[in-house]
């Protein structure tokens, strides 16, 4: 991914607007008009460009300058549309993304310009005419912060006859909470309306990639290989992993690969077999669901911190919900039962507790094994009426 190259946009009228520049790695892809708002500053703008970069696009930032006159002037619109579509890196469909004041050449772009779809956080929708909304002929999101009340008649009409404008609301944050660093910044929003925006952008541009055989890969490289440097190059520069029962993993390339170098891979055993039940793949994101079995005959930093080896097995149900950024693994967020691996090593009495050793994996495989064996109250309401 480039750090940006300077662009100059010339206008019918012979005046110029800027704009910069920002590549994917793999140095091509579709186009993605960036119109930042006013409250981003030039450092934020470009992390948000480089951030749509890594997911797979060639990214036009607009200037301030060049937006407030894309706002306001149809001519700089377009001017802006033909130039990202007549760059020699950019293959196939272009698309439109606005942030605040942004939002509204966005909207303006998806009405009156050969683009493909457009996404707009916040805009102020007051600004548009019916016809704005009317006149729209591609796919639209638009991520509405607090609540947004009820436009006037006819624009709301408008809106919600659109088959064209899908809105999100996000009822309890404020208008900058997709902007990391600004007072009102919301990770969660922040993370559901990004995720939001690239289903909408992959489902009309592409890229597509095979998420499926890159997760594939990067297990192949943690249990199979067990090459750390393999690992690492599965993963976008700045990823994180979560084990959520033990709060272990790590954040960023140095970190993540320490933690993969040190307590992961070196401190799984070495007969771990993962037994695959079901996987979903989405437009950004993949959720595996399988049977993670071991013999617990190292220390295993990541799962029992710790804990001296006890040469138990072990076989628990396992959930990775994956998410990726162009054709790289993100993060991961892994789940598991903790109380049935303690069951399982010995560390767990669970006598009168409402727990499972490896009765949970086999249940998993065998739904006709018997259900609420741990519900004292089953019994009970056997003769009830249904």
């Amino acid at each position: 991914m480039t750090n940006g190259r300077s662009l100059n946009v010339e206008l019918n009228d012979g005046s110029q607007i800027t704009a910069t520049v920002f590549l994917p790695d793999a140095g091509k892809g579709p186009g993605l008009l960036v119109c930042p708002g006013r409250a981003d500053d030039q450092r934020g703008t470009y992390d948000t460009a480089r951030l749509f970069a890594e997911e797979g696009y060639v990214v036009m930032l607009a200037s301030p300058a060049a937006v407030d006159s894309a706002a306001t002037t149809p001519d700089a619109l377009h001017a802006l549309t033909d130039e990202l579509r007549a760059l020699p890196e950019t293959i196939g469909r272009i698309g439109v993304l606005g942030f605040g004041e942004g939002g509204l050449p966005a909207l303006r772009a998806a009405a009156r310009c050969w683009v493909d779809c457009a996404v707009a956080y916040t805009p102020e929708l007051l600004a548009l005419a019916p016809t704005d909304i009317a006149g729209l002929r591609v796919p639209v999101v638009v991520h509405t912060a607090g609540n947004p009340g009820h436009p006037p008649e006819p624009l709301r009409s408008a809106l919600d006859g659109s088959p064209h404008l899908t809105r999100y609301v996000y009822p309890d944050v404020g208008a900058g909470f997709f902007r990391k660093g600004h007072a009102g910044y919301d990770p969660a929003s922040a993370l559901i309306a990004h995720q939001r925006s690239v289903v909408l952008l992959r489902r009309q541009m592409g890229p597509h990639h095979d998420f499926s055989a890159l997760w594939d890969q990067h297990c192949a490289c943690e249990f199979a290989t067990r090459d750390v440097d393999a690992t690492m190059a599965t993963m976008v520069a700045s990823p994180y992993v979560n084990h959520i029962p033990t709060m272990t993993g790590g954040v960023g390339q140095e970190q993540l690969k320490r933690f993969y170098k040190y307590h992961f891979i070196p401190k799984t055993p070495a007969d771990t077999r993962l037994v695959p039940i079901s996987r979903t793949v989405g437009e950004t994101s993949l959720v595996d669901e399988l049977l993670f079995c071991f013999t617990h005959d190292i220390e295993m930093d990541w799962m029992l911190p710790g804990i001296p080896p006890t040469g138990r097995y072990v076989e628990i149900p396992l959930v990775a919900i994956v998410r990726f950024r162009g054709d790289k693994l993100y993060n991961e967020h892994i789940y598991w039962d903790q109380a049935s691996v303690l069951v399982q090593i010995g560390l767990l009495d669970p006598t009168g507790l409402p727990v499972a050793g490896a009765e949970t994996a086999r249940k998993l495989t065998d739904e006709t094994l018997p259900s609420n064996g741990l519900m004292r109250a089953w019994r009970k309401s056997e003769d009830w009426p249904l």
